[in-house]
């Protein structure tokens, strides 16, 4: 059955009519164990998903779960290190995690859909409209998508790496007016709450800063391949994409429910004023792999890139950090140290270590950087800016 709607929340339930809602579940919150599903909690998972479709929201669900549920089925109690193994039990776990979401679903009338997909099918700007169009018109058939990464075939140059990643990009394909992560703890903490027994929960995060970055600590459980800094860079270009993001914890009873009628029990990520364009170029460099290096730039060089919509040009570059190659993902940072954007450099660490605040027109007198006087730094469709 359904939750019943308290009066009080009437008026809340109205607002989510039409509203596109993305959850994502981890393997911890979906399994009981490293190779076992977690079935009365799928069952809670469903009536939660019938109340907002009973408010007038569409779900979409992000899920891992594929190779523990075929874990289980193999026999393994404990999660292989080879990857033959671990695409084999994919492929046996993917059919297993959908009949379990059949069965769960079916009780409260509800449809569900599996969609799997690898970063190549959504890298290219063709690719990423067929998605797009695709989960559109599952929402419209009354269906409830549930989307993984196709671990069967993906290997690491086309993998998305954590379903972290994968919820923010299903967010921007669907156009999603809220992202609920899972996890398996309450929230982000200002400190490991494993380590320190008084670590506070943080409510509200309106702005990533270095002290948000730190707080979200190391890697996940065995069961999974995330942890909570991949949920802090899903959350930051969700910020930026104008699109709220909750990490609540995975086991609450009506943790989805409570977040979506604006009761979140965990961390709310709020967007900011600024919207930026979100492309899918844009997004994978700002959800790819780890940046290579840092461009720290001035005062005017931050207004230009959050305020005007300008590529990042040398003059407005202070100094360089780390090292790395043309056409490699660096993080842009201001003054203080913040990131406030990454992108794709045209030129390697030690030509822009030379070119630091120089003009274009200086660019082009030195013999040694004329070559980068023709060109941005980094072109703004290669930017994605985070402030």
């Amino acid at each position: 059955m359904t939750r019943a709607l308290p009066a009080q929340e009437e008026s809340a339930a109205q607002s989510l009519a039409g509203k596109r809602i993305v959850v994502k579940i981890g393997s911890s919150t979906i399994t009981d164990s490293v190779s076992s599903i977690d079935v009365g909690w799928l069952a809670s998972l469903a009536s939660q998903i019938a109340t907002l479709r009973g408010a007038g929201a569409s779900v979409v669900v992000v899920s891992s779960g594929a190779i523990a549920c075929g874990l289980g089925r193999l026999g393994f109690d404990a999660r292989p290190g080879d990857m033959p193994t671990l695409q084999a039990a994919a492929s046996v776990g993917e059919a297993a995690l959908a009949t379990a979401y059949e069965e769960a679903f079916a009780p409260f009338g509800l449809t569900p859909s599996l969609v799997l997909l690898t970063r190549r099918d959504t890298a290219e700007r063709e690719a990423y409209l067929h998605a797009r169009d695709a989960l559109l018109r599952l929402l419209d058939l009354g269906i409830v998508p549930i989307v993984n990464e196709n671990d069967t075939v993906s290997v690491e140059q086309i993998r998305f790496g954590d379903n972290d990643t994968l919820a923010a990009l299903v967010a921007c394909l669907v156009d999603a007016d809220e992202l609920i992560i899972l996890s398996d703890i309450e929230g982000l903490f200002d400190h490991d709450p494993s380590t320190v027994a008084d670590a506070r929960l943080i409510r509200r995060v309106d702005r990533i800063d270095q002290s948000v970055m730190d707080a979200a600590g190391g890697p996940g459980t065995s069961a999974g391949s995330g942890g909570m800094i991949t949920k802090i860079r899903a959350a930051r270009v969700m910020m930026a994409a104008g699109i709220p993001t909750a990490i609540i914890y995975g086991k609450h009873p009506l943790g989805i429910v409570d977040t979506a009628f604006g009761s979140c029990p965990g961390t709310v990520f709020a967007p900011g004023t600024t919207i930026h364009e979100i492309t899918p170029r844009k997004l994978w460099v700002a959800l790819g792999d780890s940046a290579k290096g840092s461009l720290i730039v001035d005062a005017g060089a931050r207004e230009a890139l959050i305020r005007s919509g300008a590529s990042l040009l040398s003059v407005g570059v202070k100094r360089v950090e780390g090292s790395f190659c043309a056409g490699e993902v660096v993080d842009v940072r201001d003054e203080s140290g913040l990131v406030i954007a990454r992108g794709v450099t045209t030129a390697a660490s030690d030509a822009v270590s030379l070119a630091c605040g120089m003009s274009t027109e200086a660019l082009a007198r030195n013999s040694l950087l004329a070559h980068m006087a023709h060109r941005p730094l980094i072109h703004r469709d290669d930017l994605m800016v985070f402030e």
